[in-house]
């Protein structure tokens, strides 16, 4: 499992290098703003919750109980390509500081990120103490796997609506009409395999199926949004012009760079930014909020996030009133903290 998530931590690491070497404006958790991965990911949680509800048995080679070595590695790739989007409170001075390193450097620090996500498994592998702490293996299991379908179907929904946030209505609806043929595929391979009849070759037969029918219905991707979503603070979209127009006004502006896949961006907007005491500290000073909304690529926010070191979203700036130097914010933000800024703006 720490192979895992070590090697799909230093994979995604070099990717990201390689490809801003190569020219294109990207940032951290840059797997998450394509829609076409998001809908293979919907599609794989989809098979995962499938097989936890007992559909059918994972019989491919090296997923089965006679392969677990083989199957905690897939598990810990798996795991590192969905958990490592938000640059959360602890991580943002490591990856941007990977950005600015030389290739070498850099992924030690990627490997030292998938070292650190697989610690407290490796530490039960490794601290026979801790092991005796697990309860011993019995029926209690199977009911748990059962359950484990819960968390796994409602990731399955938060993928449909980053697929719908992200690729647009139509396509959501074609990614979860796909998820549902391959639920039926499922559904078939499993009752041959509780008759005792090879599953391999229908199982096939319907993915190839299911990825045809992909390339065939999946929709062009929808343009992305003009206009920021309101809620209660007023804010416009972020651009380099607005910034400059703001800043010279002389109004204090709030910088908020979010993502729908960040969920330490989201605790942060439920928490802090979007609360009535918030918004009208920000109404009495003034304040100029500009949200940009890092879901999808956007090369100004990349070029923006850059120049301040900074490799991926949560990310927050001040600007104070009169044009003086900005100040970049936790990342962890409180209500207390932003109406506190907004007062000094104001006297």
């Amino acid at each position: 499992y720490t192979a895992g998530v070590v090697i799909a931590c230093l994979a995604l690491g070099a990717a990201l290098l390689a490809l801003r070497a190569a020219g294109e404006e990207i940032g951290w958790a840059f797997q998450l703003q394509e829609p076409g991965i998001v809908a293979l990911l919907l599609l794989l949680a989809v098979a995962i919750t499938a097989n936890f509800l007992g559909l059918f048995e994972m019989t491919l080679p090296g997923l089965s109980n006679g392969h677990e070595a083989r199957g905690a590695f897939a598990t810990g790739l798996l795991a590192a390509f969905v958990a490592t989007p938000c640059t959360g409170p602890f991580m943002a001075a490591a990856m941007g500081a990977a950005l600015l390193l030389p290739p070498l450097p850099a992924l030690v620090l990627f490997a030292a990120l998938g070292l650190g996500l697989a610690l407290p498994f490796l530490a039960l592998a490794m601290v026979p103490a801790l092991r005796r702490l697990l309860p011993k293996p019995g029926a209690w299991t199977t009911r748990f796997r059962r359950w484990m379908a819960l968390p796994m179907g409602l990731t399955a929904l938060a993928l449909a609506w980053l697929a719908w946030h992200i690729g647009g209505e139509s396509f959501a609806l074609c990614a979860a009409a796909l998820a549902l043929l391959l639920v039926a595929v499922l559904w078939l391979a499993g009752r041959r395999q509780r008759r005792g009849q090879p599953s391999g070759v229908p199982l096939l037969a319907g993915s190839a199926l299911l990825a045809l029918a992909a390339l065939v219905a999946l929709p062009p991707i929808a343009s992305a949004p003009g206009v920021a979503p309101q809620g209660i603070v007023a804010s416009q979209p972020f651009s380099a012009a607005r910034l400059a127009s703001a800043r010279a006004s002389g109004k204090p502006v709030f910088i908020w760079m979010t993502a729908d896949w960040c969920l330490t961006c989201k605790v942060n907007e439920q928490a802090a930014i979007e609360r009535e005491v918030t918004a009208e500290a920000f109404r009495k000073a003034d304040v100029v909020v500009l949200r940009g909304d890092w879901t999808r690529r956007d090369a100004e926010i990349t070029r923006y996030l850059t120049s301040y070191g900074a490799a991926g979203v949560p990310f927050y700036q001040w600007y104070p009133a009169g044009g003086g130097p900005g100040e970049q914010l936790p990342q962890v933000l409180t209500p207390g903290l932003l109406a506190d800024l907004a007062r000094r703006a104001r006297d």
